[in-house]
Formats: C-alpha cells, structure tokens, sequence
C-alpha cells in the first residue's frame, strides 16, 4: 500500500520566497521549500494495482496551462486551536476544473474519495497543539498581505507520501504535463 495524492508543484522562486516568510511562530513544523505543493486530490492508501490504474485515469487528464497566484495566509481549526497554517490562493476557475477531474480519476480507479469540499491552499506549517492562539493570530496578521506573481501551471504530477516523526516526505510518482 502506497499514500498517493495529486498536486501541482511549486516553481522555485516562489518557494524561496515562502521559505522567508516561515519564521516566527514558536511551535510551527515549517514545509521544507521541495515539499510545498497545491494539492488536487487526495487519495489516501492504494494497493500497487489501484495505483497503476490511478495513474493511467490520471493521464487521460485533458490539459491546458494555467496560470495561479497566491494571496494572503491563514489557518484551519477552531477558536481554540489551528493545526494548519497555509497561503491561500486567488479564485481558478480552471483549478478547480483541473481538481475534480483528478478527483473523478480517482473514482474511476476504484479509490473511495473523501467527501469533502476543495479548498485550494498551500501549506506553510503543522503547529503543536500547545501552539499560542495569539501567537499564530498574530502571525497571520504580519502575513496577510502574501500576494505572489502569477504562477504558470504547466503540469501537475503523482505523489507518493511516507510518514516519519520529522513529517511527511513526498516523492514524485508519475508527471502529467496541462
């Protein structure tokens, strides 16, 4: 069995630029610049044939380059404590086109996805749970204003995630260019 999630990478300005801006919040496991990514899908664990048939459904994905931008932070949890500190993204039509087809794919490989709705994010950081609340309020505050160049999607790729106590590590499986 093999974790596999859909997502888009990163160019490598932009990452550098993330990497600036992660600091100052006592308790925040930082995403190393090579693991930050926009997820698309998330598959969860997959036997070796389901996974082959996820990456075949995967490349019959329709392309077309499009063009992404972030903009502002924030963090998901409640009032009493975030777990998530992620950079949000600028409205994508095409994103969320290119997300549920990936979810369908998904489907169509016999994979049981999740019920949730897509929010399309980037995370910064997993935080402690002894996190100060004011300290990550703050922190969003000082970050708010994140607004990146556009940012050219030209492809999007099959990851593979292994958990360890330093966190997810990721590894690109298959690539599909848009």
């Amino acid at each position: 069995m093999v974790r596999l999630f859909a997502a888009l990478p990163i160019p490598w300005d932009v990452a550098e630029t993330l990497k600036r801006r992660q600091t100052g919040l006592p308790g925040a496991r930082w995403r190393p610049e090579e693991a930050l990514h926009i997820t698309l899908a998330f598959y969860g664990s997959v036997d070796e044939r389901r996974a082959e048939d996820l990456a075949a459904e995967l490349s019959r994905i329709p392309g077309g380059a499009f063009d992404l931008e972030l903009r502002g932070v924030g963090a998901f949890g409640d009032a009493h404590r975030s777990h998530t500190i992620w950079a949000g993204l600028e409205a994508s039509e095409p994103l969320n086109i290119l997300a549920g087809r990936c979810r369908k794919a998904g489907e169509r490989a016999g994979i049981t996805m999740e019920p949730r709705l897509y929010r399309p994010h980037l995370t910064l950081a997993y935080l402690k749970t002894q996190t100060d609340p004011a300290r990550v309020g703050a922190w969003i505050t000082n970050h708010n204003l994140l607004h990146s160049p556009p940012m050219r999607m030209d492809r999007f790729g099959l990851y593979s995630s292994t958990l360890s106590d330093e966190g997810s590590h990721y590894e690109l499986e298959r690539e599909y260019p848009l």
